[in-house]
């Protein structure tokens, strides 16, 4: 096998040979023009192959950058991999906003992914169909195992438990990839490929794993799809695993592609090839980075955007120095064009078989269908993690007054969207929702900000909203034009609403102006710290690093000073209280919704982990101010990940948790708040009691660090699993039935199916719908540990009023495979394991044994 050395690392690197044996072309050799191979009915190497040796050596060079040039001659059009589709099409202007996948993995329903996944693939051809400039590889499902809820970018997994990733994701990429036995709808890519798991320095740090974490928890959450067959692509993740770049990892690559059916394309991530020089420092120059990239499996290189003329040149380089060899360049774009004729781009619309989607029209955005489909998919999130008997919300018209809601807090009135959102073509807030579900009522929403308004010391002048939108310090007096409606998200971090233009304080342009609709970008703009200097306030612009200064004679506040002490100090009054404000509309109140959480934006996302697990003090103020006016107050979670709940919320009669749900969050929530939708969501990661259950988020063996479910010792506040209807179901009966056979593979798939049967009644006069979940607990005495907890199979069902019924659940004996080191594979250990079946990972409502004999 093929190495290079660089910075004392000899790095193995997958050698593909050329699939042409042909002698190497030049730039003057004749190729041929004649028409393209376009019949859709051959067979898609041998359509690759004859494409490929119609290209020039430059030509074909030119494949390996994300934005490929067209071949005129032979009317290839431009192409370029990768369009965002992680909840929907993203980056592409208006289209269907589905939940957050941390929110889609809390439904634990393989079917509602797969329909997720066809509508956004229906999305994704509708925006092709308007601009074949779009292209339809998308990059999604992030597949990456929520190991730690710290991590930055958690809002974008399923879960904690790798089988269950791979089970949703596997269906989603399903729906991404279509039915069609020949064309790909689109052709979707896993990300990120492997032992990604934190955002602070994330290309520089290793994810060290031994081998029982990588084999037993990092890789089948690929496997899955990748077996299926409906994943077409991977991307690499920026961290190093074990020591060695994850974009130059050949051995880990070689992996997937032995276990994929068909052609599996490896892109990288933007700007990975770079930093393998600039930031690991694990070649000394590029050509050398970028030959080791391509000999270990990497077809398609993301870096300086459109801009292809550097990846080109470096690899010519590496051809010209030997590190590199048209073979090499055949290889890589042979999976490329494999990945466009899968897509039916060069399919001749004459013949059978061609292009099944093709007809799908630009139309295809936002019907009716599509927002019915989100709104059971913001519902399907919803998990209630507490219920004191308060919900359902018993609210109806009272003969003497009008019912009366309080919807408070800063999610109270709006719809927040991340990083990898599309434009949502509308937004149903929970306000809206609630106004809508009991029109009779009076509805009061608050957003628990304080409205302030700021003096500026040094012309002595207050700050104020043109009408423009330009803030400066010329006003006189603390007018409407001067209030700001302040919300802390916690951290000192402080986003400021004008109230008179209704747009947020932002700094995207030097001078500050009043009219963001959102916080969003990839850097910040629209956020500030203040800091303390004698009685005044200096504000910063976080985006910027720059400090807020007023202009001389103008008086526009401008963000470029340098230092604190070159600011201008803020004299910072407070018009209200938002705690007081929120206090006044709980009191009295028939049902009060404290909607808090985080901003997707801010204090936790791709390039920033979070700071802290608990709920910042702001949102604990509104939650108290509500909570101690009103014991009828729900606590409603509206975040990207989970809290670690402290004392202060700990008479919290209820507690409802949702993800940034999209463009029906308000629909959704409110579907289950009102008992018109049972809720069905269960959490797919645990909620850790304290910071410190929750491990090391940069040490990847979960098993010394007893992370997730499956190696926690001690209780969580919710366990994986975890979710309340509004039905009491009770589990009466756990059948196991004889193991027919050894599992052999230590793989997912079973060889004979084994399966569990467990009785559930429903004693509550409404329907339930109860998610049936079993588990190993574990071999005793086994001569390679195994995990405490480990999900075997789980099955939905629902239940009418009063009805008992049994339940088979299939169980998936491959997944108590573990690695042996002295053997080098997996593998099932004989025994009398432990079976649990109940409502979560830390319920075993009813206990059994499954025997699995020795082979």
């Amino acid at each position: 096998m093929p190495t290079i050395e660089q910075k004392g690392v000899t790095y193995q690197c997958l050698r593909v040979s050329s699939p042409l044996n042909r002698f190497e072309r030049k730039e003057h050799d004749v190729v041929p023009t004649s028409p393209l191979f376009r019949d859709p009915r051959s067979p898609l190497s041998e359509r690759a192959r004859d494409l490929l040796g119609r290209l020039t050596p430059e030509e074909r060079l030119a494949l390996l950058h994300q934005h490929q040039a067209p071949v005129d001659r032979l009317g290839i059009a431009a192409f370029h991999t990768g369009n965002e589709a992680l909840h929907g099409v993203a980056w592409l202007g208006t289209a269907t906003v589905f939940p957050q996948p941390v929110g889609l993995g809390a439904a634990w329903d393989t079917g509602l992914l797969r329909r997720i996944g066809d509508v956004v693939s229906t999305e994704v051809r509708a925006k092709h169909a308007g601009d074949p400039a779009v292209g339809l590889n998308v990059w999604a499902p992030v597949v990456n195992p929520l190991r730690h809820p710290a991590w930055g970018r958690g809002e974008e997994g399923y879960g904690e438990e790798p089988w269950l990733v791979a089970e949703l994701a596997t269906s989603y990429c399903a729906g991404l990839r279509g039915d069609d036995a020949r064309t790909w709808k689109t052709v979707p890519t896993l990300k990120h490929f492997l032992g990604y798991g934190n955002e602070t320095d994330r290309a520089a740090t290793s994810s060290n794993l031994d081998p029982r974490s990588l084999h037993e928890y990092e890789l089948p959450c690929y496997l899955g799809p990748v077996r299926a067959g409906v994943a077409g692509a991977v991307m690499p993740s920026y961290n190093r695993v074990n020591g060695v770049p994850a974009h130059v990892a050949g051995d880990l690559i070689a992996r997937l592609r032995e276990a994929a059916p068909g052609s599996l394309a490896v892109v990288s991530d933007a700007g990975a090839p770079t930093f393998l020089v600039t930031v690991q420092r694990a070649f000394t120059d590029h050509a050398a980075g970028h030959a080791a990239m391509v000999r270990a499996g990497v077809d398609s290189f993301t870096d300086n955007d459109r801009d292809a003329s550097v990846t080109l040149e470096r690899l010519r380089t590496a051809l010209d120095e030997g590190l590199l060899t048209w073979d090499d360049v055949d290889a890589a774009a042979l999976r490329l064009l494999e990945l466009r004729i899968r897509t039916g781009e060069f399919d001749d619309p004459e013949l059978s078989g061609a292009d099944p989607y093709g007809a799908i029209p630009a139309e295809a955005i936002d019907l009716p269908e599509h927002r019915a489909l989100a709104r059971e998919a913001a519902g399907r999130s919803v998990v209630v993690l507490r219920n004191d008997h308060l919900l359902p919300l018993a609210i109806s018209p009272a003969a003497t007054a009008e019912p009366r809601i309080a919807v408070v807090g800063p999610h109270a009135d709006q719809v927040l969207t991340d990083w990898y959102s599309g434009t949502p073509p509308y937004a149903v807030t929970p306000a809206d929702a609630v106004r809508e579900r009991w029109p009779g009522a009076r509805v009061d929403v608050v957003t628990g900000a304080d409205r302030v308004a700021l003096r500026a010391l040094g012309p002595d002048a207050w700050v104020s909203v043109d009408g423009d939108g330009t803030v400066t310090a010329r006003a006189s007096e603390a007018t409407y034009d001067t209030w700001f409606d302040v919300i802390d998200w916690g951290e000192g971090l402080l986003t400021l609403r004008a109230v008179a233009s209704g747009g947020l304080l932002t700094g995207a342009r030097w001078i500050l102006t009043a009219d963001a609709e959102r916080v969003g970008g990839w850097v910040v703009q629209e956020s500030f710290r203040r800091l303390d200097v004698g009685g005044a306030w200096a504000l910063q612009h976080v985006g910027s690093g720059r400090w807020l200064r007023v202009q001389r004679d103008l008086g526009a506040l401008v963000a470029d000073a340098t230092r604190p002490e070159d600011a201008t100090p803020f004299a910072w009054e407070t018009l209200y209280s938002g705690a007081d404000d929120v206090a006044r509309a709980a009191n009295g109140a028939d049902a009060v919704l404290v909607a808090v959480g985080n901003d997707p934006h801010l204090l936790g996302r791709e390039t920033e982990d979070r700071p802290s697990l608990a709920p910042p003090e702001p949102m604990r103020r509104i939650w108290r101010a509500a909570r101690d006016t009103n014991a009828a107050s729900v606590l409603v979670l509206v975040s990207s990940y989970p809290y670690v709940l402290d004392e202060a919320y700990d008479d919290a009669r209820a507690v409802v948790w949702t993800c940034h749900a999209g463009q029906e969050l308000g629909h959704g929530l409110v579907d289950v708040l009102s008992g018109d939708r049972e809720p069905s969501g269960r959490l797919a990661q645990t909620w850790p009691a304290t910071e410190e259950q929750a491990g090391d988020l940069f040490d990847y063996d979960v098993r010394a660090q007893a992370q997730t479910y499956r190696w926690l010792d001690g209780e969580p506040a919710f366990w994986f699993g975890h979710g309340l209807g509004y039905a009491d179901v009770a589990y009466v009966g756990l059948a196991v039935n004889a193991f027919p056979g050894p599992d052999g593979g230590g793989g997912d798939a079973d060889v004979e199916p084994l399966s569990a049967t467990v009785t559930v009644r429903n004693s509550a006069d409404r329907a339930a719908e109860e998610l049936v979940q079993v588990y190993s607990l574990g071999l005793p005495g086994a001569r390679i540990q195994t995990p405490r907890r480990m999900l075997l199979g789980h099955e939905r069902v629902r239940l009418a009023p009063g009805e008992t019924r049994d339940v088979t659940v299939s169980l998936h004996v491959g997944r108590l495979a573990v690695w042996d080191e002295a053997e080098e594979r997996l593998l099932v250990q004989p025994g009398d394991y432990e079976l649990a079946a109940g409502p979560s990972a830390g319920v075993p409502a009813l206990r059994g044994t499954l025997t699995l004999p020795a082979a």
